[in-house]
Parts: C-alpha cells; structure tokens; sequence
C-alpha cells in the first residue's frame, strides 16, 4: 500500500459521465481526499459516505475535495449519489487496475475489497494513509485532520 511521501501513481478512473478521469489531475487543483470503499449500497459503505457527506463542507472549507472510488460502474454509483444526496464524485474502477495500483488489498480472506482512504497534497504526494475495513467512518475523522494540518503548514 502507499504510504506517507510516496506520489500517488498515474491512473485513469470512469467519471459519472463515462469520460476517463485522471487521479493526479484531481489533485493538483487542491488536497485530494481519495477514498477507495468495498460497494455501493452495502451498511459500512453507506455509513461512511454519509460521514463523508455530513463533513463534506468541512473538507471544502480546509481546501480539499473528497472522491470515493469503488469497482461498481455508473449506474449503482449514480443511484447511490442519489438515494443518500451525496455532494462528491464517485468513480468507477472495474478492473480494479486503481485498487491494485496505490496497493490496496482485499480483506476478509482476499473476498472483501479494502476500504482505504489517502490525502494527497498538490504535488501528488500521499500525506496520510488510513486503512480499517471496520472502522469505516473513522476514515472521515482521519482525513480530515490530516487536511487541516497541511493548510496550517
């Protein structure tokens, strides 16, 4: 998995709209909050996208934008957004090539896909990695920090 310093790798992800979406262009705009997360729709996933939700002009006011990423396509993030009024992107990863790129894997006996979520700074840098497949909305607490403490410095 990457970790603190590593640059974050040169992938490509399909946007709500079906174009093709490069992570490092999300992140040279402002702090990136990336959050990969096993399904749509599902108990843990759902907590911690409305905890991301519920923080989301918290993280907007700290300068940074959040975007989850799971392997469900269009459509079900589409319905998801919808159903639970998410202000974020969410964007499709269905070969998985993203997942397997910043390293994270999959838990419960490799059939679970993880939920790990990276701040990333301007320059493309992880600035923190935080990985609990259980502790799920503690990833919004993490993150947002992590934000703060780098428009502090």
């Amino acid at each position: 998995m990457l970790k603190n310093g590593d640059t974050i790798p040169d992938v490509t992800l399909e946007g709500p709209d079906g174009e093709p979406v490069k992570v490092r262009d999300l992140a040279s705009a402002r702090a990136l909050v990336l959050y990969f997360y096993p399904k749509d729709d599902t108990p843990g996933c759902t907590a911690e996208a409305c905890s991301f939700r519920d923080h989301y002009q918290d993280f907007t006011d700290a300068g940074a934008d959040v975007v989850g990423v799971s392997s469900d396509g269009r459509d079900s993030h589409a319905r998801f957004v919808e159903r639970h009024k998410l202000p974020f992107t969410l964007l499709s990863d269905p070969s998985g090539a993203a997942r397997k790129a910043f390293g994270v894997k999959a838990s419960f006996l490799g059939l679970v896909p993880g939920r790990v979520t990276f701040v990333i700074d301007r320059a493309g840098k992880v600035r923190h990695a935080f990985d609990s497949q259980i502790r799920a909305t503690a990833h919004v607490s993490e993150a947002l920090r992590v934000v703060r403490e780098i428009q502090s410095a």
